[in-house]
């Protein structure tokens, strides 16, 4: 039976979150593990709004927006090397979130 361990990274910081994205990549591929991706999503615009008022009511000051970058990950069947992964300090501009997902092989039985 296999552990499949899905990494999700979003971040403002586009450059962090490569550098980070790169040393995940380059750390299972010399562990020798099996890595999928890393796959980016399409950015994504935020736009939020900024009144005048604490109340939120009334004039507003232009929009404030910003820009969210995700990378996606599966590193398949090394699960202490995932979990070791997930142990490391990122840095504040990147958030990581993991699946882990049990991959039952064709004809075997649980």
């Amino acid at each position: 039976m296999t552990f499949v361990t899905s990494l999700t990274l979003e971040s403002g910081d586009r450059a962090a979150l490569d550098d980070i994205v790169g040393e995940i990549r380059d750390t299972v591929r010399r562990k020798g593990a099996e890595l999928k991706g890393p796959h980016s999503d399409s950015p994504k615009q935020h736009f939020v709004s900024q009144y005048k008022q604490l109340d939120g009511e009334g004039d507003t000051f232009d929009s404030w927006s910003y820009t969210v970058y995700r990378r996606r990950v599966e590193i398949r069947g090394a699960d202490d090397l995932a979990r070791d992964i997930m142990t490391w300090d990122f840095p504040n501009s990147v958030h990581v979130t993991a699946d882990i997902e049990r991959v039952q092989h064709v004809g075997s039985t649980a």
